[in-house]
């Protein structure tokens, strides 16, 4: 089979390599020239595990190709996966403005069967709407289906998640759409993943559903940490204990600075104006959002119950990205707290494995140091904002005796509060 996957972004570069292992013939397209150049060199623009050499890999075997001729992989596909962005708009709906012009040049490109899949996170009704801007674009009657297919691409481990995942959707509403694309995923039967054949509207509420619920956890597990400080209360404990039960589960009962990057912040927006629009008020949704937004000043309030005035203080920020094996800096926390701090008056210095560059082009008056312990020599508090590995196992002793005042604040909880009580520091984590 020969598909196109149009958009070069996270998911569609993820995607379009992962089927290619899976042996399928893929051409992946994109509008930026310059980032297209880059990927036919095997360089990968974003920081993913694994992912650089899976493409080389898949290019040198000839089954992994990247154009900017959209018209030509159409052409030659029978599958057209739509990865495009769907920002958040003013109004805190998605941005479907890519996704309506690849729809429209895949009609005016099609000229035999073709399924459409949309892989972006889009509102419900999208699938419609595309299927109305291609039958208004082709210049004869072609058959073609509509379908659904969302990802559940955890960034950091997305390579794992499409190779080996917790379930696909796919959602189409004519048996022809189906059969093809149970054939795309068919490797997906041999390790009996869990494949869900839905409608198109149905496939579509699934992500924003999933995402919602997930953001959900998180918010949750925040607001919940904030009593246990205030009661004496280990959060630690108290999510361990609420998640061996089955029905809650331990995953994303982490407390922290909150959700970030590019999926939960705009789809939980998303879904509140999906919402109004049908004349529903999204009440859980909305506190979800509102219990986020609030979780930076928290922080920014922990920081300041340790340093007092941050006004001309140095603060070492250990971290950038929203999460760890990711270069992602969208909607990070961690970036917002920086920010925060930058407005009253701290002097920081910070260091992230590999988002130093993207930080750097939306942060100013920030220093950036060459490691965790550059980072800290000489500052007045140390923030540990992002769970990267290499800050899991810090030398202590090292930290104590470079910082102007030895002075942690751990925003994901990675040390134990009397081990670092013991070694002389003055230390906060989140619910503990």
């Amino acid at each position: 089979m020969r598909i196109a996957v149009v958009g070069t972004g996270y998911v569609g570069l993820v995607t379009g390599t992962c089927f290619a292992e899976f042996g399928v013939n893929v051409t992946c397209v994109d509008v930026d020239v310059e980032k297209i150049g880059q990927l036919q060199q095997g360089k990968v623009p974003i920081f993913e595990p694994g992912l650089e050499e899976m493409v080389r890999r898949n290019m040198a075997e000839g089954r992994l190709s990247f154009s900017t001729d959209l018209q030509s992989a159409v052409h030659k596909s029978l599958v057209s996966f739509i990865a495009v962005g769907t920002p958040q708009g003013e109004d805190g709906s998605a941005d479907l403005t890519s996704v309506r012009d690849v729809a429209r040049g895949i009609g005016r490109a099609m000229e035999d069967y073709q399924v459409v899949v949309t892989k972006s996170t889009v509102p419900m009704g999208t699938g419609a709407m595309i299927r109305k801007i291609i039958e208004n674009e082709l210049t004869r009657p072609v058959e073609f289906s509509v379908a659904s297919n969302p990802e559940f691409l955890r960034e950091g481990s997305a390579i794992e998640d499409f190779m080996r995942p917790n379930r696909v959707v796919i959602g189409a509403d004519e048996p022809r759409a189906v059969s093809v694309l149970k054939e795309l995923y068919n490797p997906l039967y041999l390790i009996e993943a869990p494949i869900l054949i839905t409608n198109v509207i149905s496939a579509e509420m699934i992500k924003y559903a999933s995402n919602a619920f997930l953001a959900t956890k998180i918010s949750f597990i925040n607001e919940i940490a904030l009593l246990c400080e205030k009661v004496g209360a280990d959060v630690h404990l108290v999510a361990k204990g609420m998640g061996l039960d089955h029905r809650i589960g331990r995953l994303f009962l982490h407390p922290g600075p909150g959700y970030g990057g590019s999926c939960f912040p705009k789809d939980t927006r998303a879904i509140q104006k999906i919402g109004h629009n049908y004349g529903l008020d999204m009440k859980v949704i909305a506190a979800v959002v509102e219990v986020n937004e609030a979780q930076i000043s928290y922080m920014l309030q922990k920081i300041r119950s340790l340093t007092g005035e941050l006004k001309g203080k140095r603060v070492g920020v250990l971290g950038l990205s929203f999460k760890p094996n990711t270069s992602d800096i969208r909607e990070s926390p961690a970036i917002r707290i920086i920010q925060d701090l930058l407005k009253e008056g701290a002097h920081v210095r910070a260091f992230d494995p590999v988002a130093i560059p993207d930080a750097s082009r939306v942060l100013q008056g920030v220093e950036y140091g060459s490691d965790e312990y550059d980072t800290a020599a000489g500052c007045d508090v140390l923030v540990l904002a992002t769970e990267w590995n290499q800050f899991r196992n810090l030398d202590l002793p090292r930290i104590r005796a470079i910082m102007n005042n030895p002075t942690m604040v751990d925003l994901r909880n990675v040390y134990e509060p009397e081990d670092l009580l013991r070694q002389g520091f003055r230390y906060a984590g989140v619910g503990r």
